[in-house]
C-alpha cells in the first residue's frame, strides 16, 4: 500500500511516523509481526537493513509454520478498537475518500500515514483535556528503555545503555529477545508495539535467549518513562508546533552556554520560523530566527523540543497565551505567545 486512504486502522495499527512499514500476517488477520522503524536520515542503515528484514521474515515464517500453536500470545499483537473505522472519517480528514484520484490529483488526493496521528491530535486537543501521553509519546523507541538492537538480526540487543531500565533488568548485548509482555518478538517495531501499548503496570516480563540458555528478565519502567522519547523527528509533530509553538522549531544549542557563562538551564535555538497563517503566530508575535529561548511558561528547565511541546499541550490549553524570554545577540527579551 502506498497510501493510507481507507485502511482498516483496526487492523493496521503501526508508527505512523514512519517511511516504510510492514507486516507479517496469516490470512485470517492473525498479526505475526511488525517491522519498519525510525531511520536515521545520516545513517539510514542503522536501524533497519534489507538483511534484518529478512531476518524478521524468516521468524514470521517459523510462527507460521506452527500455527496455530501460539495463536494465544499472537492476538496480544493485534490492534485496539480504532476512534474512527478508516482515516477519511476523522473530522479533519473528511476531505479525502478512500480511493485515491490516479486519474487526476493523486498526491492531493492521497492520505499520508503521518496525517493520521495528526487527526487524532486534533481530537485530544479540541477536548480541552490534558494531551495522553500515549498519543504523544506514540511508538516509543528501544533506546527509551537503553536498548540498541542490531539491524540485521532479528530481535538482538547491540548495546545496553548504562545506568538504564534495560540495565537494571539485565539485558546484555548478544541477547536475543524472545518474548517481551508475552508475544514474539521478530522486530524492534515489535518491542515499540509492546512499550507503545504498556498499561499502568510497571513491570514487563521479557525471555531472551543468552548463549545456549533461555533466561526471565523483568522490565520495570520508571515513572515518567515516556517522557524520555524524542519526538521531534516525528513528521505528525509538525502540527504540534503550530499548535504550541506558533510555528518555531527548536533545536540545542549547547554553544549558546559556551559563549554565555550565565546560561545554565533551557538555550533552545528558534532553527526555524514558519511565517504565514498559524504557523506564523511565533513571527507576528515578534519572536525571530535565531533567538535563544531561555524560558517557557515560566519554565527554564525544558532542554529540548519535545519537552515544550509536552509541556505546552499538557498543561495549558488552546487559547491561553505563555511567556516566552528569549536572548537575541546581547539582549534578554519578552514576549506573549498564544496557545491554538
Amino acid at each position: 500500500m502506498v497510501q493510507a486512504n481507507g485502511i482498516d486502522l483496526s487492523l493496521f495499527q503501526f508508527d505512523y511516523d514512519l517511511t516504510f512499514a510492514a507486516f507479517f500476517m496469516n490470512a485470517d488477520r492473525t498479526i505475526y509481526g511488525r517491522y519498519g522503524t525510525n531511520p536515521s536520515q545520516e545513517n539510514p542503515g542503522r536501524d533497519i537493513s534489507l538483511q534484518g528484514f529478512i531476518a524478521s521474515l524468516e521468524a514470521a515464517l517459523k510462527l507460521h509454520g506452527n500455527y496455530p500453536e501460539g495463536k494465544e500470545a499472537l492476538l496480544l499483537k493485534s490492534g485496539r478498537k480504532s476512534r474512527y473505522p478508516t482515516p477519511e472519517r476523522y473530522p479533519s480528514l473528511r476531505k479525502f475518500s478512500p480511493d485515491i484520484d490516479y486519474a487526476g490529483q493523486v498526491a492531493r488526493s492521497c492520505i499520508h500515514c503521518h496525517q493520521i496521528p495528526t487527526a487524532e491530535h486534533l481530537i485530544h486537543r479540541s477536548s480541552g483535556k490534558p494531551f495522553p501521553e500515549k498519543a504523544l509519546f506514540a511508538w516509543p523507541l528501544p533506546a527509551i528503555i537503553g536498548l540498541e538492537l542490531r539491524p540485521g538480526h532479528c530481535a538482538t540487543i547491540k548495546n545496553v545503555e548504562p545506568a538504564s531500565p534495560a540495565q537494571r533488568a539485565r539485558f546484555k548485548a548478544g541477547d536475543e529477545i524472545i518474548t517481551l509482555a508475552g508475544q514474539p518478538m521478530l522486530s524492534t517495531a515489535d518491542i515499540q508495539w509492546v512499550l507503545h501499548n504498556a498499561g499502568k503496570e510497571p513491570r514487563i516480563n521479557a525471555v531472551v535467549r543468552r548463549g545456549d540458555k533461555k533466561l526471565s528478565l523483568d522490565l520495570v519502567l520508571p515513572e515518567g518513562w515516556r517522557h524520555r522519547a524524542d519526538i521531534s523527528w516525528r513528521g505528525s509533530s509538525w502540527d504540534l508546533r503550530r499548535v504550541v509553538l506558533g510555528g518555531m522549531r527548536l533545536k540545542p544549542l549547547p554553544e549558546a552556554r559556551q559563549r554565555h557563562k550565565s546560561l545554565t538551564g533551557m538555550a533552545l535555538h528558534v532553527a526555524h520560523l514558519g511565517r504565514y497563517g498559524e504557523h506564523g503566530v511565533a513571527y507576528r508575535s515578534g519572536l525571530r530566527k535565531g533567538d535563544i529561548l531561555l524560558s517557557f511558561d515560566d519554565r527554564d528547565d525544558l532542554l529540548s523540543e519535545s519537552s515544550v511541546l509536552a509541556h505546552g499541550l499538557q498543561k495549558r490549553t488552546s487559547g491561553e497565551q505563555v511567556t516566552v524570554k528569549i536572548l537575541r545577540g546581547e539582549r534578554r527579551l519578552e514576549f506573549k505567545l498564544p496557545m491554538k
